[in-house]
């Protein structure tokens, strides 16, 4: 077999590294990616104290929180140097003298952009070109406020009053004529070899208003993505009274109605100097203020929700900034106030003022150029057009005109968590990480996140693209109010987003293009049980109006229902079967926006089951037959308290398996061949599984001081016990039961449940959890279980509070397993981590979709400080300050080590619970450093797959496909099974496949072992049963097998779940013992060969991928004799 060449990968020791210096204070890096304190400020957080010292207003110099805001100052700050000012003043003075070369009286006629002139709907706006009356830097530059990465510069470009004339506030020519000449500046600059590029874009995404992006040529590496923003203004320009809120200047069809958005958009223009000289008088000198401005940048940038167009922007923030610092801010921030005080203060002003209500204003009686009344009646004006009013000083602008109602309740919303993060009890050292580094991105804050194809859709400007506002904004605002109508209270929040303002536009072809990027719409769902109901109950029969109105909503899915406590109403049912409930937002969704908007399903993809394929065995979910398990267990259960004779009887019963808590991902499903004695089956052609999953369950026996003392005697006695047990289920019930020497199982209703006996030392340990040197005297096996029955327990009573938990975790664990983690990633240390998505959820809302708790269970392996901290989930709110600093005690001893020796670390996962609070039970071995290294890189990779399928238009199902596929060639060997040969083939969808590296090995499949077989085999029942094997799994025993015959030699990855494939790494220790390359070629050969032959019958083949370092293997030694196929079962 022709084999390519070698390929490089990225194996574990390549990846990079997640266990930096702990000695070290980290520090940010340029993207604002985590980096966490040193080991230092982990006792000094978690240590009791009052609430008011882990307020982020604390000044001392020693406070964690004030040396991490004074880093992150560091980081995003730019160093106004001379160098960086003399970049800035090169490439604005070389504007200038571009601009001055533009010949005066030029004739500028609409073929300069012809598209945008005739989308804008104007007309009469031919100019003869004029010098601008002034250019002039504002923005973020002028006041030092510029927040990395984007370091841009405000050129305010003063429109000539010649090139205008007093009523082009009509019908759009203010914005025709402003496009042209940009269109005349932007060519001239074009021809200049001085920049490097010049592009459009547009004012806080506002399609009509266009502004230019200049690049210089050159452009220092430590400031990437350095450009200057000419943004046009029209001071004086023409008649502000003209502008009023109240006064419609589209004179257009039949349009009568006041066009206060766009009067705005151009008072915008006429106010933007005044504004920016305002702001430059509040913020000069005022240090606090500066660094308070540059908090609330950061804050609202790492928010997209709410640093959108019609939300926040770096404008917006300032002027409010500036208005608590006034008169009519009834000065709500001054100059005694530190920088991280006034960021809280203008948060709390935000999310709890009442002055919102009414609206805000510029209005002061020392200067004021309006009086009082005429100040109130024009912000009244504006409450009547707009959800949120900031009154500029002349009462003419409302600066925050583009806020939406849905927007504003978002930031409202937003700056509410915030406050709340300082909270001790909420989040670790006072909520820094939470508040201005964590990534609160569209696809992580929402439940439900729906991408909507309107590319070529004529509907959405059928009435022309721009009236009073945008098609797009008025788009948005029809999503919203059908949504928000038909979700109801199953929503807390709706979010829509159209950003449709690509970088490559081309503004003189006009408006056609800017349907391609998707509109998105995020909804926050309010409880699972409420939001996923099945029917929707509308207005009674007899109020003839309001039900006429319910049935024109929905349409066909609306009818008339007699309810139980005899009501007739109105409603609309979405029958499904409970696992497929989550569908349920998805289906109202789709019905609505067909129905409304005439959009097919192929244009509106709702992320809800895209990775439910994960989950089907078979044609359906496998937890439908957890409640058939349940039923099984409480018959069982109370079967077993009611045997009487038994030495001991039975005083408890507790389910250990995650099936029983609707954790695991491939809970058994009823098998039609375990049946009561006596009973009967079915005979058809369908195939059965011959390999049972047993169900564990812990019994406790009533007390006794008969027990042996030795821990051997102790195990033997308790299997006794459990034979006595099964002889007497057989005889009281007929129940087969199913002995080994380890073992004994209950054959019942379809299931095979699998007896432990919790010893009664144990039993005590449990009930006393001081028991000092009792510790000792319980075996590991008593431990283990003791661990288990609480873990269980507090995971049962999770699932309870939280119905999304279960599958969460069960993606969760899926993706584990599918990227061969099994052996280093336990399942309930899975399920802690999901648990703490939950628990402590900020800033965030706890997750009630799959989809969104998947993507935050990723983000948290990738992201969270395993170094730096301990991950503590408390499930129950069972521990106390005390247990916390126990536990922090303990994680920093395990890391004493971890400068000399970061691979030597204990406990690199280190997750802490009231029952585990040394992290011994899940994580003490595994995952290590370098498995923890692999898992965070998968992780990262993952995510940010996840977050592309998500926010982009990407409906194929074989992206989301690829979030279980791992990449084979990140092994430095790999070991192909035959699937029809798992313990379940069903689950091993897609056979694996290598194609680059040395083939070493091929296999034939046995013909001894079938794990399925026909229904109808022949025999009575209790034959049939014979054939059946519980708890056999040919993956488990071949990786048991390599682990014994090959120690030391390579680390084995696995996919538990039913993977066919096996990842060999080789380990380090195997390097040093080799000798000479040759000897090294051969002894990998050899290995491998020995692999192969270890699994016969279930090896494929056996492919190496990258040989060890001291090893570089050639074409020409696959031609002597690498390829040497398996030999051929014997049975």
């Amino acid at each position: 077999m022709p084999i390519g060449p070698l390929r490089p990968i990225r194996t574990a020791s390549s990846l990079p590294s997640v266990l930096p210096n702990p000695l070290l204070v980290p520090k940010f890096s340029g993207s604002l990616r985590r980096r966490w304190p040193p080991l230092a400020a982990v006792h000094r957080e978690t240590t009791p104290c009052k609430s008011e010292e882990f307020n982020m207003d604390s000044e001392s110099l020693l406070d964690p929180m004030r040396l991490k805001l004074k880093e992150l100052l560091k980081e995003v700050e730019v160093d106004y140097s001379s160098a960086f000012t003399k970049l800035v003043d090169d490439t604005v003075s070389a504007i200038r003298g571009v601009v001055d070369d533009i010949p005066e009286g030029l004739q500028v006629t609409a073929d300069e952009a012809l598209g945008f002139v005739k989308d804008v709907g104007a007309d009469k706006v031919d100019f003869k070109f004029r010098k601008p009356k002034s250019m002039e830097i504002g923005g973020s530059y002028s006041i030092h406020c510029i927040v990395k990465p984007d370091v841009r510069i405000d050129l305010f470009v003063g429109l000539p009053k010649e090139c205008f004339h007093e009523k082009d506030y009509l019908n759009y020519r203010y914005h025709a004529k402003r496009c042209l000449y940009l269109c005349i500046i932007k060519k001239y600059l074009e021809s200049s070899s001085t920049f490097g590029r010049v592009e459009w874009s547009s004012l806080q995404s506002e399609a009509r208003k266009p502004i230019l992006l200049v690049y210089p040529g050159s452009a220092p590496a430590d400031i990437p993505g350095f450009h200057v923003k000419i943004i046009p203004t029209a001071t004086s320009l023409l008649n502000k009274a003209k502008l009023n809120a109240t006064r419609n200047n589209l004179h257009k069809g039949n349009v009568s109605e006041a066009t206060p958005k766009y009067n705005c958009s151009i008072l915008e223009d006429m106010l933007m100097e005044e504004h920016s000289e305002f702001v430059k008088q509040t913020f000069l000198d005022q240090k606090e203020l500066r660094e308070a401005l540059i908090f609330l940048k950061v804050w609202a940038r790492r928010r997209s929700s709410i640093f959108h167009h019609d939300c926040l922007n770096g404008h917006l923030i300032t002027i409010l900034v500036a208005y608590l610092t006034t008169r009519s801010g009834v000065h709500h921030v001054d100059k005694s106030m530190s920088g991280i005080q006034i960021f809280r203060r203008t948060l709390d002003f935000i999310a709890n003022s009442k002055s919102w209500e009414k609206g805000l204003s510029f209005w002061s009686p020392n200067d004021a150029k309006v009086t009082k009344e005429e100040m109130k009646m024009r912000r009244m004006q504006h409450r009547q057009s707009f959800p949120v009013v900031i009154c500029d000083p002349s009462g003419y602008l409302n600066i925050a005109f583009r806020l939406s109602k849905y927007g504003f309740a978002e930031l409202r919303n937003e700056a509410a968590m915030t406050i709340t993060l300082a909270c001790p009890d909420k989040c670790r050292g006072g909520g820094f990480e939470e508040t201005f580094l964590t990534k609160v991105d569209f696809s992580a804050k929402y439940d439900y996140c729906i991408r909507l194809n309107l590319k070529g859709n004529a509907n959405v400007h059928a009435s022309g693209y721009c009236m009073d506002d945008e098609c797009w904004r008025q788009y948005e605002e029809k999503v919203y109010s059908i949504l928000a109508q038909g979700l109801q209270d199953r929503a807390k929040a709706v979010r829509v987003s159209w950003r449709n303002m690509a970088s490559n536009h081309r503004v003189e072809e006009g408006f056609s293009s800017l349907d391609k990027e998707p509109l998105l719409v995020g909804v926050t769902l309010d409880s699972v049980d409420k939001a996923l109901r099945v029917v929707d109950i509308g207005p009674d029969a007899d109020k003839r109006e309001e039900a006429v109105r319910y049935r024109k909503f929905w349409g066909e899915k609306a009818e008339l229902r007699r309810f139980t406590d005899g009501r007739i109403a109105e409603s609309t049912v979405w029958e499904c079967k409970q696992w497929e409930r989550h569908l349920i937002i998805k289906r109202i969704v789709e019905h609505l926006l067909s129905r409304h908007l005439s959009l097919s399903n192929e244009h509106v993809m709702v992320t809800s089951d895209q990775l439910d394929f994960s989950l089907i065995h078979g044609s359906q979910d496998p937890i439908s037959s957890t409640p058939t398990v349940l039923e099984a267990y409480d018959v069982l259960s109370k079967r077993l308290r009611l045997l009487k004779d038994i030495p001991l009887s039975i005083s408890s019963v507790q389910p250990l398996d995650s099936a029983f808590r609707f954790t695991s991902v491939f809970p058994p499903e009823p098998h039609p061949l375990i049946k009561e004695k006596g009973k009967g089956f079915a005979k058809s052609g369908k195939r059965v599984e011959t390999c049972v999953q047993p169900l564990e369950v812990m019994i406790q026996l009533e007390g006794s001081g008969n027990w042996p003392m030795d821990s051997i005697a102790t195990e033997k006695t308790k299997h006794a016990f459990l034979l006595k047990i099964g002889e007497s289920m057989e005889n009281n019930w007929g129940m087969t039961c199913v002995a080994t020497e380890e073992n004994v199982d209950v054959l019942f209703s379809g299931f095979a449940f699998r007896l432990k006996i919790l010893h009664e030392r144990g039993l005590h340990l449990l009930k006393s959890p001081a028991g000092g040197n009792r510790v000792k005297r319980v075996s590991s096996i008593d431990k283990i279980l003791l661990l288990r029955s609480q873990h269980c327990s507090m995971i049962n009573g999770l699932q309870g509070r939280y119905p999304i938990y279960g599958p969460v975790v069960r993606i969760s664990k899926r993706w584990a397993a599918s990227h061969l983690f099994s052996t280093c990633l336990a399942d309930e240390a899975i399920e802690l981590l999901v648990a703490s998505l939950f628990l402590k959820s900020w800033p965030f809302d706890a997750p009630s979709s799959r989809i969104t708790g998947f993507l935050r269970f990723l983000r948290l392996l990738s992201e969270y400080p395993w170094n730096f901290y301990p991950l503590i989930v408390d499930i129950n709110g069972d521990l106390t300050s005390e247990d916390e600093k126990a536990i922090n005690e303990t994680f920093m001893l395990s890391r004493k080590g971890c400068e000399e020796s970061p691979q030597n670390v204990n406990c690199a996962m280190f997750l802490a619970t009231i029952y585990d609070k040394q992290s011994e039970a899940w994580t003490d071995l595994s995952p290590t450093p370098l498995e923890l290294k692999r898992l965070v890189a998968y992780a990262r990779s993952s995510g940010n797959l996840l977050n592309q399928l998500i926010s982009q238009h990407q409906n194929d199902s074989v992206g989301w496909k690829r979030l279980f596929k791992t990449p084979l060639y990140n092994y430095d060997a790999v070991v192909l099974l035959h699937g029809n040969k798992l313990a379940r083939p069903e689950r091993c969808r897609l056979p694996s496949e290598v194609n680059q590296g040395f083939h070493i090995a091929q296999g034939d499949a046995t013909k001894d072992f079938n794990p399925l077989a026909y229904k109808d085999m022949k025999g009575n029942l209790d034959e049939v049963k014979q054939r059946l094997m519980v708890d056999f799994d040919p993956l488990r025993c071949y990786i048991e097998d390599l682990e014994r015959d090959f120690p030391d030699i390579f680390k084995l990855w696995y996919d538990g779940l039913g993977g066919d494939a096996i990842g060999l790494t080789w380990t380090e220790s195997s390097s040093k013992k080799r000798g000479r390359e040759d000897d090294v070629k051969e002894d990998v050969i050899s290995i491998l060969r020995a692999v192969g032959e270890t699994g016969r019958g279930l090896v494929r083949s056996v492919h190496l991928i990258k040989a060890p370092k001291s090893c570089s293997l050639k074409n020409s030694d696959l031609n002597r004799s690498i390829l040497v196929p398996c030999s051929r079962p014997s049975g």
